[in-house]
């Protein structure tokens, strides 16, 4: 502040105000990451792995009705529900998550509550089990494009 001060760049109030609106851009930012990925999870990953889990649960059924052994894919479907059930919890959590660091005050407390128990605790995990769930659910049913195909598009 000294610095900037001598030299006549910027007052006090001046990098304050800056300093405000860095904190603010950030806060919307992450709060606009935050909704769409709630709502990416909530209204198109989970309702299609939800989906592609009924297709595998009539298949195992299919199998058991032959009595032929349905165990793998009674596990991918186990797996699969526990990706659902970690990737609805953890927007669930997020949101209310939000909605305590939204009733916060200073810009700069409330940014650094956005980094560490919004970026930093929910965004990996949900995304952790989303990826989990673009590896079980068939390419023709995930209503998004997929890491690989992004990887191999010419």
């Amino acid at each position: 502040v000294k610095l900037f001060e001598r030299n006549k760049i910027l007052g006090r109030n001046e990098l304050e105000a800056r300093n405000e609106i860095l904190y603010e851009n950030y806060i919307m930012k992450t709060q606009i990451e935050a909704r769409l990925m709630g709502d990416l999870a909530l209204n198109h990953i989970i309702p299609t792995a939800i989906n592609y889990q009924n297709t595998l649960i009539t298949n195992a059924n299919g199998l058991a009705g032959l009595k032929m052994d349905n165990k793998a894919v009674l596990k991918v479907i186990e797996r699969i529900t526990a990706h659902i059930d970690a990737v609805k919890h953890g927007v669930m959590a997020m949101i209310e998550e939000r909605k305590r660091i939204n009733k916060i005050e200073d810009s700069r407390e409330q940014a650094i509550e956005y980094c560490d128990n919004i970026k930093g605790k929910y965004f990996d995990e949900i995304r952790y089990h989303v990826d989990k769930l673009e590896l079980y659910v068939d390419d023709e049913d995930w209503p998004l494009v997929k890491y690989r195909e992004l990887l191999f598009v010419r």
